[in-house]
């Protein structure tokens, strides 16, 4: 291998750049046939408390090809050690060489069983659906589909506990994954029903007495519909930022997985 990335910013390697899936998670209500959102309701302790929000499914894409990139851009620096072992396209870069970046990232996404980066969610799914249900999600139970890129240009401070604090642009990949295993929607909604605010938060406290990191994932069953009438009644300023839906809090990038839902921070190609 040519080159060796090292590990996080310096002067000249200040700007960090996060290249991601995001999967919009549909299921049919196995009662009354309802569409379903499912999100990944992440609940971590900081500080003594329990913080929960969710998020659509997803994380870092892996960089298939170091090289290819340092080709392209020169050096870079991965933002964790963690980054580096997996390979996470999660860098710091030159301010400089953002452009060109952002033009490979739409250039490859589009393609599948792309050489250079990873372009499909399966990886992630299965990761997280292991946290949240502890089952193995196999391909014959829902089928995935890419829906578009979508690209923050304006850089914000990242709240990834390893580099917290660093300006950050970021690409996502968006696909849509229809569960299509009635026997594991009705797993969802039951995981979803039974895991309430207090109920997750007693699970983080036990988690960390126990020698554990504080952090428990659920799934967050929403209707579909009620989500999507939910932000178009919003503004699009207000989709640019958490907001609380039906007391549960959502991420921003809910936004980003809404087909038709448009936010300043988002460009969707």
């Amino acid at each position: 291998m040519k080159h060796n990335p090292g590990i996080g910013a310096t002067p000249d390697l200040s700007l960090r750049v996060s290249v991601a899936t995001l999967v919009r998670v549909v299921f049919k209500h196995p009662l009354n046939g309802e569409w379903m959102l499912a999100l990944e309701r992440k609940a971590t302790l900081q500080n003594d408390n329990v913080e929960i929000k969710s998020q659509p499914f997803g994380g870092a894409i892996r960089i298939l090809d170091l090289d290819a990139v340092h080709d392209l851009i020169g050096d870079f620096h991965f933002d964790s050690e963690h980054s580096r072992a997996e390979q996470d396209f999660r860098l710091f870069i030159r301010p400089s060489s953002w452009s060109v970046l952002w033009e490979f990232c739409i250039q490859h996404l589009s393609r599948v069983d792309d050489p250079i980066i990873e372009t499909d969610p399966k990886r992630e799914l299965t990761e997280e659906f292991d946290d949240a249900l502890k089952i193995n999600l196999q391909p014959e139970q829902y089928v995935s589909k890419p829906v578009a890129t979508v690209v923050e240009n304006e850089a914000a401070p990242t709240e990834n506990v390893h580099t917290r604090g660093y300006p950050t642009l970021r690409v996502y990949h968006t696909f849509e994954a229809s569960i299509t295993d009635s026997d594991l929607a009705h797993v969802m909604l039951k995981n979803s029903e039974s895991s309430s605010h207090e109920r997750i938060s007693e699970l983080v406290l036990e988690d960390a007495r126990n020698g554990g990191k504080g952090r428990v994932n659920t799934i967050l069953a929403l209707l579909l519909k009620r989500v999507y009438d939910y932000y178009r009644d919003i503004s699009p300023e207000k989709r640019n930022v958490p907001v609380t839906f039906e007391n549960d809090p959502l991420d921003e990038t809910v936004t980003a997985i809404l087909e038709g839902m448009s936010a300043p921070k988002y460009q969707k190609l």
